[in-house]
């Protein structure tokens, strides 16, 4: 068995085959001036896993360059984060299901997908091959515990977040919960968790995946003026796009915490063990 990955996944892939005890193959990554991607991987073993997060056009399309040149062989494709999966469903009409789409074209010549904390379950089932999603919450729940927080409030930005929240908190038997808008006017809304208190208490916000951080800099904002005494933000996946990460460090977030699944300098909790662990078992 060999790992391979795409070119900005390259740690994360190193990380999962050092767990395995197993090679990662040197690839060749080249574009070509009419923006065409090359690359030139080694020859796969009989058994391969495909490592590679999709957060923009170019991983995608080395995800399916690196599922042909491993023609012939048992394919494991792991999408540590995966790109597109927001929309499960037709909103508008002329929309496409982009999780669909995706699933779809990834589904031929692999035999098996392991997603970290997607975004939408149902996008699994879009998958014609069998699809095992992962949940980073306990990992993100023991790098919580290393900052040397003060019995800690777990909050989700919302009700949709709360299952992933509850599962950070209960890590280390912490209490969690998720925070409620409610429009006071046409002008005035109020965001406060729906159940308990936040004065006095360190805070931490955690998500899936942390955007461009705009909702986290609101809640802060109104979580301190109802007496937090630290808010902290953490999420598995970092997008940080349109100056997200600078946004939150403005807004007095005392720390921001990503995985590795999208890499970058914020990245303190690693899927890497977690991944290794899903493929010794499959």
């Amino acid at each position: 068995m060999k790992v391979i990955s795409t070119e900005k996944s390259q740690v994360l892939a190193s990380k999962v085959a050092a767990n395995l005890r197993i090679d990662i193959s040197y690839t060749k990554f080249e574009k070509f001036p009419d923006s065409e991607l090359y690359l030139k991987t080694e020859r796969p073993d009989a058994e391969t896993v495909i490592i590679g997060s999709i957060t923009d056009s170019d991983s995608f399309i080395q995800l399916l360059l690196l599922i042909d040149a491993c023609e012939g062989s048992d394919i494991t494709l792991v999408l540590p984060y995966m790109g597109y999966a927001r929309q499960d469903r037709k909103f508008n009409d002329g929309e496409p299901v982009s999780g669909r789409a995706i699933a779809k074209a990834l589904s031929g010549g692999i035999n098996r997908v392991i997603t970290v904390n997607i975004h939408e379950d149902a996008v699994l089932g879009f998958f014609s091959v069998p699809a095992k999603n992962l949940s980073l919450a306990s990992e993100v729940g023991r790098h919580l515990s290393t900052l040397g927080l003060d019995n800690p409030l777990i909050l989700a930005p919302d009700a949709g977040a709360a299952g992933f929240a509850a599962g950070v908190a209960d890590t280390y038997g912490w209490e969690s919960d998720h925070l409620k808008k409610t429009r006071i006017s046409g002008m005035e809304v109020q965001i406060k968790p729906q159940k308990l208190d936040v004065a006095g208490r360190e805070v931490v916000i955690v998500d899936d995946i942390i955007s461009t951080g705009g909702t986290l800099a609101t809640a802060a904002e109104m979580l301190r003026e109802q007496g937090a005494k630290k808010i902290h933000a953490a999420c598995v996946h970092g997008v940080f796009a349109s100056g997200g990460y600078a946004r939150l460090c403005s807004a007095g977030f005392s720390s921001v915490t990503s995985s590795d699944t999208i890499e970058s300098g914020s990245s303190q909790v690693s899927a890497a063990e977690l991944i290794a662990e899903a493929i010794r078992n499959q």
